[in-house]
């Protein structure tokens, strides 16, 4: 249960990981893992620690997240290892899909340094910068999601991602409308073409700008920027209610007071009971399984839990990890794993002492999962679309790399298992827990440790075949699954 609730609420579970929760009930690991507002946010600082994971630059340059994106997504990689609240980081990602947005098309425009920063600025790198996307999303990963919707709208990046510097009272820009109703709240089936045209001329006059000197990428950035004249300050009518009193019409306002507008409309659309549906579900299937569908009563329960929480994220999650279904056995590996799940998961359970996340980045890409570089607005293909026979082999050879930088770690911790290979295959399959093996699988596991002159559990043998096994094992299909 430990391992099953790790592998859900965080990105799985080191050695010492496993020694810290060890014995602890499940509903009070499950309750740390949830309210982690408690725990450091200081996780940055052990950057180039010798016992974390390393980061690698190039050409001896400062390690720069900030304006670096691939420094920014190795960034990302050691919270997820690292971070004391791994739940987080859990969240941060789910809404990087949720709210799918691509750095390349805004390095496009902006050049890659003040693009990282859209992207995953720290404040606090940049006096008066506001939080790139990623920070945003760690901010708010299990608060309000009306202020989410909110802080999203004016995200430099989504700004530029769905073309709102282009809408204007005389010439709105549909995008943003479209997907803040498509995508990111209501879902297909709740709103019309006529609600599309409304919302696009909601948001007319967001707009972003370059704030410091605009020749120097390191020390200006871009931010929300709201322009009055921009804005068309007529009514807007809706097919869905978007007051309590069921009024469905947002008022004529001067454009001084336009961004009135949005805070409405947002309300409205956070509020729905379908956007409270549509939460739960792909909450549900994140957490708890895609090979099923939901039980009915539990994204009910969910649902309410939001809509009486006042659009909060936090009792939604809490009804869901309190449930049955979440703690069955039945849905034990029932989710398939994203790539960074998976690399994630094996760089924790395997080791990464003199590991470099940056070893990751391109076998990530090569999996389908580039961070930062979701394919399109409708994030990528989730479930069984991350696995293809190309995805499958660059997993495996990512196993086998890993296994070999860590096989004088992994023979360690073999050796008091070394007097037969049976207790060998017995710890190595408990350190690296699966769906299961088939008997056939197993039977070739113990065919490889015996090989040659049989079993000795000589140094050179454990040096040899444990990274060997760790590689069968972390790169089999059984071990896609979360």
């Amino acid at each position: 249960m430990l391992e099953h609730i790790l592998r859900r609420m965080a990105f799985g579970a080191s050695q010492a990981d496993l020694a810290f929760w060890a014995g602890a009930d499940a509903s009070l690991v499950i309750d740390r893992l949830l309210n982690y507002e408690s725990q450091p946010t200081d996780i940055d600082t052990r950057i180039g620690d010798a016992a974390c994971v390393g980061i690698t630059t190039t050409s001896g340059r400062p390690f720069s997240p900030n304006t670096s994106i691939n420094d920014a997504r190795q960034r990302w990689l050691f919270r997820m290892v690292h971070s004391p609240r791994p739940l987080e980081e859990k969240m941060a990602l789910f809404w990087h899909n949720h709210f799918a947005t691509a750095y390349s098309k805004v390095a496009g425009a902006i050049g890659q340094e003040r693009a990282t920063r859209a992207m995953d600025n720290h404040p606090a790198s940049l006096a008066g910068s506001p939080p790139g996307q990623i920070q945003l999303f760690r901010q708010f990963a299990t608060g309000n999601f009306r202020d989410l919707l909110m802080a999203v709208s004016k995200d430099a990046a989504m700004i530029y991602w769905l073309d709102m510097q282009l809408n204007t009272r005389t010439r709105p820009q549909e995008n943003f409308g479209r997907e803040i109703m498509e995508l990111f709240s209501l879902g297909v089936g709740h709103f019309t073409e006529q609600d599309v045209y409304a919302a696009a001329r909601v948001f007319t006059g967001f707009n972003w700008q370059v704030v410091g000197d605009r020749a120097d990428v390191n020390n200006s950035y871009y931010t929300f920027a709201y322009r009055p004249n921009d804005h068309d300050a007529n009514a807007k009518e809706f097919t869905f209610a978007i007051y309590p009193d069921g009024g469905k019409v947002i008022p004529a306002r001067p454009g001084a007071a336009g961004e009135q507008d949005a805070a409405d409309l947002i309300t409205a659309l956070a509020r729905h009971p379908a956007t409270a549906h549509r939460l739960a579900t792909r909450l549900y299937k994140f957490f708890v399984t895609e090979t099923s569908e939901p039980e009915t009563a539990v994204i009910s329960a969910m649902a309410n839990s939001y809509m009486s929480g006042n659009t909060n994220i936090k009792p939604m999650l809490r009804t869901l990890f309190i449930s049955s279904v979440f703690r069955s056995s039945n849905n034990f590996f029932q989710r398939y794993a994203w790539p960074v799940e998976y690399v994630v998961r094996a760089i924790k359970e395997t080791g990464f002492t003199g590991y470099s996340v940056n070893n990751a980045i391109t076998p990530l890409n090569n999996m389908g999962q580039n961070l930062f570089e979701p394919p399109d607005v409708d994030g990528w293909d989730v479930g069984p679309g991350w696995m293809s026979t190309s995805s499958m082999l660059t997993r495996m050879n990512f196993s086998a790399a890993l296994a070999q930088n860590q096989r004088f770690n992994l023979a360690r911790d073999a050796q008091p298992y070394r007097q037969s290979p049976d207790r060998v295959l017995e710890y190595m399959l408990s350190r690296f827990q699966t769906i299961g093996f088939s008997s056939g699988a197993t039977t070739a596991m113990m065919e490889y440790l015996r090989a040659g002159n049989g079993w000795t559990g000589t140094d050179a043998q454990l040096n040899q075949r444990i990274p060997g096994l760790t590689r069968l094992i972390v790169g089999a299909g059984e071990y896609q699954f979360n």
